[in-house]
């Protein structure tokens, strides 16, 4: 196995341990998420760099992605929530970003990576390579502004 896809593979395992343990974990495990998601990223983008774009898209269990995200809701409490860079509006009722959301869609590709890793390696670089160029890219991203945010205000424990 290439280096690359090797450091993805342990990243995305990784981190869904991580996710899989939040109810365990107690406080910090959001540091956990705050430490791992750079590492994703750093190995995704790498992986990703010479991907033209073929892999399949996760069509994945809408409930049990549910269960995850309101699971995850629920313990990030009022840390769910943030602006985007577009929102005008100061009504907390209003933000548009969730945490919770960035959390719950990144874990879903990376866990399906995983599993389709069994079928092969090539199989599971071009899901999550095409997964991070249309959709998951996007939430890592804001999850890890958000977390950045949480952490130099003092909110991340």
């Amino acid at each position: 196995m290439q280096p690359a896809m090797r450091e993805m593979s342990k990243a995305a395992r990784d981190y869904c341990e991580v996710i899989e343990g939040s109810g365990l974990n107690g406080k910090d495990w959001l540091k956990r998420v705050a430490r791992l998601l750079p590492r994703v990223h750093a190995a995704v983008a790498e992986l990703a760099e010479d991907m033209n774009g073929s892999g399949q898209c996760l069509d994945g269990d809408m409930e049990a992605r549910f269960e995850l995200f309101s699971h995850l809701r629920t313990l990030l409490g009022e840390r769910d929530g943030y602006w985007t860079e577009y929102d005008f509006s100061r009504d907390t009722e209003a933000q548009s970003g969730s945490l919770a959301d960035d959390l719950t869609d990144i874990y879903c590709e990376l866990k399906h990576g995983l599993r389709l890793s069994e079928q092969g390696m090539e199989v599971a670089r071009d899901s999550w390579c095409e997964g991070y160029k249309v959709h998951w890219g996007q939430h890592l991203v804001d999850a890890e502004r958000h977390l950045y945010d949480l952490r130099v205000r003092g909110l991340l424990d």
